[in-house]
């Protein structure tokens, strides 16, 4: 096939070009900086209208969009990153007749009201109206948390992890999560372009095992060879604090948003993932050997 993966070099991205490329297919690499060979400068804050991407998606068989952001930003606007660009994408697929749309979107965005969840959750709509009219086959994938080597909060969970004393915003400590490997999560998107096609609608992405936030830190501290750390739950005045000083710095994982999504449980039906996987995903207690340790 000839494949058009956005976001090519990003956390989950990288890990389907792999996987891709290894199976004999072309890819063809959207990112957002250079590109060398077999890639395509895309530009997710301003491609926001169809003729941009119609020259770019002619003669090929399917598309992924990797592509997110956390928060947002003047280089990176949320709104054109995650709906108006995406929204483009699929007018211009369903135009130039490609037959296989896969997005990645985030497990919760269906009820949360943060602005993360509310422009993911346009792009994913959009999508799925157009497979319902028959324009393309589509797919929306909602992964829980995604753990695994070069994600900035799989970093920041380990980071807490390796702490002496473990300090958790208050929300987060009883939080549910159902952390999933990100080679599980690259394998599901690669089946769905190859051997599930008829898979349509939405796929909840989860790990095999649900968890409390703050037992996972705890895991994930045993995992790395340690004991139990002590447990402290962050006053909720502090932890607003900490998430707002947090939106002041560009790229630090943690802020207003972040806090938003991992308040609250983030959890799902896994069985249509592991049938995808053709295997149970990774569970919460195998991750560091999994998807961490290279």
């Amino acid at each position: 096939m000839r494949v058009l993966v956005c976001g090519a070099r990003g956390f989950i991205g990288r890990q389907v070009v792999q996987r891709l490329r290894a199976q004999g297919h072309e890819v063809i690499a959207g990112v957002s900086g250079r590109a060398d060979a077999g890639e395509v400068q895309v530009d997710y804050a301003q491609d926001t209208q169809v003729e941009t991407w119609l020259p770019r998606v002619q003669g090929l068989d399917a598309v992924v969009n990797a592509v997110g952001v956390l928060r947002d930003s003047r280089s990176r606007p949320i709104r054109a990153v995650h709906a108006d660009t995406p929204l483009a994408l699929w007018r211009a697929c369903a135009q130039a007749g490609v037959r296989r749309v896969v997005q990645v979107s985030a497990l919760g965005v269906d009820t949360a009201n943060t602005v993360y969840a509310q422009t993911k959750r346009a792009a994913d709509q959009a999508l799925l109206a157009l497979d319902a009219q028959a324009a393309l086959s589509a797919v929306v994938v909602r992964p829980s948390v995604v753990f695994g080597k070069g994600g900035d909060s799989s970093a920041l969970f380990m980071n807490l992890a390796r702490l002496p004393l473990v300090v958790l915003p208050q929300p987060m400590v009883k939080a549910l999560v159902q952390p999933v490997s990100v080679h599980d999560l690259a394998d599901a998107l690669v089946a769905l372009l190859t051997r599930a096609t008829e898979q349509r609608g939405l796929v909840t992405a989860v790990g095999s095992q649900r968890i409390a936030m703050a037992d996972w830190v705890g895991s994930l501290r045993e995992q790395l060879g340690h004991r139990r750390a002590p447990l402290l739950a962050m006053p909720m005045w502090m932890t607003q604090l900490s998430a707002r000083m947090g939106d002041a710095v560009p790229g630090v994982p943690w802020c207003s948003e972040t806090l938003a999504m991992l308040g609250q449980d983030n959890v799902g039906d896994g069985a249509d993932f592991a049938r995808l996987l053709q295997r149970q995903a990774v569970g919460a207690g195998e991750l560091v050997a999994a998807a961490w340790v290279p």
